[in-house]
């Protein structure tokens, strides 16, 4: 399902309008009244039903006075509060106010705090926000917040127009107060505010509604945003023939573990087999190598040369590059450790491997305050950091990072070149032609550790089958939070491990089989 910015929708309705010919108010009419069927199929009849509409003076309030139209055609008993003077209401949302004044339903006008003695949303049996659209972008204060916090005190029903007021349309960010919707109906494509949270929290129920943009006009301005389906992701793995044998799956080098942290590399192992790779081979420093031997059984091990036990380091490079020569890629970082030698040989590797690259976790530490390694990587590289490790990249706080996910993936990612998986809620997928993903699998069940481990594996083992990098992406990711999502619900969703994953990978494969 595509997704948009709020100037991504702006600049569809301009076509449309402009270069298509078709009026904005057709466009109003559209969006209104889908909203108000919409409204209807979700909360049923609503003749005799006392319903207040909540209207700003811009187009978002247009909407609503549309929706009142209908809404009295159907019976319904309707008032309009708009909060400001009818005077100052323009353009196509003026058309729509003047057809309703002129069928005599109510409109009060709340212009100052004064009113609000007027506003008792209480009252009503169903409440419709349609006060601020998707252009906001500052704190809602004054007369605006206090009729927001009300409709939110008033324990009644509320269908949101496009977005809920007080939303802000890109990020999800609450902008100081916002409407807490049980419908949201947005208009043309989904809101990427709609999707990230906290916004999502407000949404309720998403509906989309056609508002009469045509296709070829959505085609030509695809915004390359997408929110990540089952059957979007059909067809991505190629079928295998019935002479298939494991050198036609690929082989990963993993390089991974230190002291204390053998079970990163050795989970991301495993799932890199559980994910169809044809060979997997796991190399860790000499000391460990023991350990993985005990824990892993279809995973090959390497023992690399070692300086301080335990811990790789830079003498590892010569013995690592020979591993390189025939696999299909190199996962980096599981449990790598943060000692300064072991940071040194990830650069180097960086610099020097001749394969598309998947960095995580400590691969990823080692690249804070000097991500210009990246720009010197020979091949395509996936980063997979989860906040804090995108905000240690960017020099950022994490909590900067989680205002704006999509703004900090794509920010990266168009500086460096390199694919940004960024982990959390809704993981953002950022590829360097500019295009983003939301992943719609996963959740709070998945709040253990080890699971970025899982899915560093599982990105790779499809990179080795042939997937392009970006695509190996998408797929792992979503698939990763579809597995934990049936883990959850066979085992409950407190108290998951990573490990829980691994039994279910080769049962979702075949989904996604062309």
């Amino acid at each position: 399902m595509k997704f948009c910015t709020a100037e991504e929708m702006r600049r569809l309705d301009h076509k449309t309008i402009f270069e298509c010919g078709v009026p904005g108010v057709v466009l109003m009419e559209n969006a209104g009244r889908g909203a108000a069927v919409l409204t209807r199929q979700y909360f049923g009849d609503l003749a005799g039903r006392k319903i207040l509409i909540v209207c700003g003076r811009g187009n978002n309030g247009g909407d609503g006075f549309v929706m009142a139209r209908i809404f009295h055609g159907w019976q319904a008993e309707v008032k309009i509060i708009l909060l400001a003077d009818r005077e100052k209401v323009q353009g196509d949302a003026r058309i729509n106010l003047d057809i309703v004044l002129k069928m005599g339903l109510e409109v009060i006008e709340v212009r100052e705090e004064a009113h609000l003695e007027f506003f008792n949303p209480a009252e009503a049996h169903l409440i419709v926000d349609a006060i601020l659209g998707t252009g906001l972008n500052t704190e809602v204060r004054g007369l605006y917040r206090q009729v927001i916090e009300l409709i939110n005190q008033a324990d009644r029903p509320v269908v949101a127009v496009d977005v809920p007021s007080g939303l802000d349309a890109d990020t999800g960010r609450i902008l100081g107060a916002a409407v807490k919707a049980d419908l949201t109906v947005t208009f043309g494509l989904p809101k990427a505010g709609l999707l990230l949270t906290p916004g999502e929290n407000l949404v309720g129920r998403l509906e989309v509604v056609d508002i009469g943009i045509p296709p070829h006009v959505l085609a030509e301005a695809d915004p390359g945003k997408e929110l990540l389906l089952e059957d979007t992701l059909a067809g991505l793995l190629p079928p295998r023939t019935r002479d298939g044998h494991k050198g036609h799956y690929g082989h990963v080098l993993i390089v991974a573990c230190s002291t204390g942290k053998t079970g990163a590399g050795a989970m991301a192992g495993l799932a890199a087999a559980r994910t169809g790779a044809g060979l997997v081979t796991l190399a860790v420093p000499a000391g460990l190598n023991p350990i993985l031997e005990e824990k892993v059984t279809e995973v090959m091990t390497e023992p690399l040369p070692e300086e301080i036990p335990g811990f790789l380091s830079a003498r590892a490079l010569d013995r690592i590059l020979d591993l390189a020569q025939g696999k299909s890629v190199l996962a980096l970082g599981p449990g790598l450790g943060t000692r300064p030698e072991s940071a040194e040989l990830v650069c180097n590797l960086v610099e020097s491997v001749a394969l598309p690259l998947v960095i995580d976790a400590d691969g990823l530490n080692a690249l804070a305050g000097r991500p210009e390694v990246l720009k010197k990587a020979k091949r395509e590289v996936i980063l997979t950091p989860h906040p804090g490790e995108m905000a240690r990249l960017i020099g950022r706080s994490t909590a900067q990072v989680q205002a704006d996910r999509l703004g900090a993936a794509a920010a990266f990612t168009r500086n460096q070149g390199v694919i940004v998986v960024l982990k959390g809620y809704r993981t953002v997928i950022a590829a360097p032609d500019g295009r983003l993903f939301l992943n719609s699998t996963g959740g709070p069940h998945m709040a253990s550790g080890g699971m970025g481990d899982i899915l560093t594996g599982m990105i790779a083992a499809l990179i080795s089958q042939g997937l392009t990098p970006v695509d190996a992406a998408r797929l792992a990711v979503f698939a990763h939070g579809l597995a934990a999502d049936q883990a959850a619900e066979e085992k409950g969703p407190v108290g998951l491990l990573a490990s829980d994953l691994l039994e279910g990978l080769p049962g979702l494969w075949s989904r996604f089989i062309a």
